[in-house]
C-alpha cells in the first residue's frame, strides 16, 4: 500500500468520526457534555487501539489492514445516516432506531473486519480482539457513560 492509500484511510476515519458524532448529538439520551465526550472517545477508542496494534504487530500488511480499517469504519458510520436523517427531519428519535442503528453497525463492522482479516490472511486473535473490543465498548457506554450499572 502507497501513501495514497493511507490518505484515503485518514479521510474514511475523519468522515466516521463525523458521522459518529453527529449521530451521537442526534439523540438527546446524553445530559452532560461529559457524556457526549465519553461517548466519542469509548467509540473512537477501539480504532485507534487497533491502528496502535497494527503498527506494532504487523510489518508489511500493516498499511494495508489500517486502510481496512478505514473502509470497515465509514461502512459501519455510514449505516447511522438513517437515524441521523430521521431525527433532523423530526421523523423518528425513537431510542428503539437509536439502539437498532448502533447494532446494526456492530454487526458488519463485526462481520466486515472478519472478511478483511481472511483477506489479509491474518491470525484470527485480530478478530477475537475486535469483538473482545466491540463488547468492552458496550460495557464502558453502559458503566461509564450512562452509569447504568
Amino acid at each position: 500500500m502507497n501513501k495514497p492509500h493511507l490518505t484515503r484511510a485518514s479521510i474514511y476515519f475523519g468522515i466516521s468520526l463525523i458521522l459518529i458524532a453527529v449521530f451521537i448529538l442526534s439523540r438527546p439520551i446524553y445530559i452532560t457534555r461529559e457524556q457526549l465526550e465519553e461517548s466519542i472517545l469509548v467509540a473512537s477508542g477501539k480504532w485507534v487501539l487497533q491502528i496502535v496494534l497494527a503498527i506494532v504487530l504487523l510489518k508489511r500488511r500493516r498499511l494495508s489492514f489500517i486502510h481496512a480499517l478505514g473502509r470497515i469504519c465509514l461502512l459501519s458510520s455510514i449505516f447511522f445516516l438513517p437515524f441521523i436523517v430521521s431525527s433532523w427531519l423530526e421523523i423518528n428519535n425513537d431510542p428503539l432506531f437509536f439502539i437498532a442503528s448502533m447494532a446494526i453497525a456492530g454487526f458488519i463492522t463485526i462481520y466486515r473486519y472478519y472478511l478483511e482479516i481472511k483477506r489479509l490472511n491474518l491470525s484470527m486473535g485480530w478478530w477475537y480482539f475486535w469483538v473482545f473490543s466491540n463488547a468492552l465498548s458496550v460495557a464502558l457506554q453502559v458503566t461509564v457513560v450512562f452509569r447504568l450499572a
